[in-house]
């Protein structure tokens, strides 16, 4: 991937429940996160996780009278940075990200990306797994993406 990676804390946490937080590395390489990402995380790093605080502080508590500390430092450092891809799950950040303009995916587009990289040869267990944990999806949209898939 040749764009620089910056990621929420929804997938971090997910991907370290269900012990596929690697699975970041090895689809993106460098992954970038805010300090409030890595405070919310709450546990060590890997060494391939940056952390990078923004410097549009503005812009951040303006996106914070509507999102949280962790998705407004994310989108501000995307904003600054650029061409990036952003990593966000919840519904409302995902929506401002669109209408700022930047490319973004979910801790599910990153299974599915590493399922059609070869990294995965199968994404029915890490689904079943996620399915076991305070992620919300619906079971439908696992299903649909495992008929898409061929799982």
């Amino acid at each position: 991937m040749d764009k620089v990676v910056i990621s929420d804390a929804s997938c971090l946490i997910v991907l370290s429940k269900i012990g596929q937080l690697e699975l970041l590395h090895q689809v993106f390489g460098e992954v970038i996160v805010p300090k409030a990402v890595a405070d919310e995380f709450g546990q060590n790093l890997p060494e391939w996780i940056v952390i990078r605080t923004p410097k549009q502080t503005s812009l951040v508590l303006l996106l914070e009278e509507t999102l949280d500390a962790g998705e407004s430092n994310a989108i501000a450092i995307a904003v600054e940075m650029g061409d990036c891809y952003l990593i966000l799950d919840d519904q409302k950040a995902r929506k401002m990200a669109a209408s700022m303009g930047i490319d973004f995916t979910g801790t599910l587009g990153v299974i599915i990306s590493a399922k059609q990289r070869g990294i995965l040869p199968a994404i029915r267990p890490v689904f079943e797994k996620i399915i076991g944990t305070d992620f919300r999806v619906s079971k439908a949209m696992i299903e649909q993406i495992l008929l898409e898939l061929g799982e």
